[in-house]
């Protein structure tokens, strides 16, 4: 009677039908000495399941803390930058234009500033001189990829 109540609850066990009561009567059969030389196969498991229950994870699990960026203060700097920005922009800005009444003085001012800029676009343009070297390297290596491919037709037709 008991061996076929075991059988029967090995057959719920097997398909997730136990509940934990019918579990514990499982485990303390098979833990047993007495145990039916057919359900032998099934010892082992219950054993395991016995000792692993036993056992503790004593290693300490670091927990990463992850930083919220709060967008909130995003959105307060952003209004604060246009509300500055638009006070100093009325308080700063004045009806003056740059205007001047003499026109020999206004082309003086005229000559000075396109001075300035010719001075620092030259300055730019000494700067990126070395592109016409890159240039000479990049059309080097297109004649190399000329020869490459002239070569490759060559070999494909001698293979053939």
């Amino acid at each position: 009677m008991v061996l076929n109540n075991i059988e029967k609850l090995l057959e719920k066990y097997e398909n997730g039908e136990t509940s934990l009561k019918e579990e514990q009567v499982l485990k303390t059969y098979f833990t047993s000495d007495t145990v039916a030389p057919h359900l032998e196969v099934y010892k082992p498991m219950f054993a395991y399941f016995l000792v692993n229950k036993q056992e503790q994870f004593t290693k300490d699990v670091p927990l990463k803390t992850k930083t919220i960026f709060n967008y909130k203060w995003i959105s307060v700097a952003a209004v604060a930058v246009l509300a500055l920005g638009i006070y100093f922009g009325t308080t700063i800005g004045s009806n003056d234009l740059g205007t001047f009444e003499d026109p020999e003085m206004a082309f003086n001012e005229f000559s000075k500033s396109m001075e300035m800029i010719s001075k620092n676009f030259n300055k730019g343009t000494a700067t990126v001189g070395y592109l016409n070297e890159v240039n000479k390297g990049t059309a080097t290596l297109g004649y190399l990829n000329e020869i490459e491919n002239t070569t490759s037709i060559i070999f494909k037709k001698v293979n053939h």
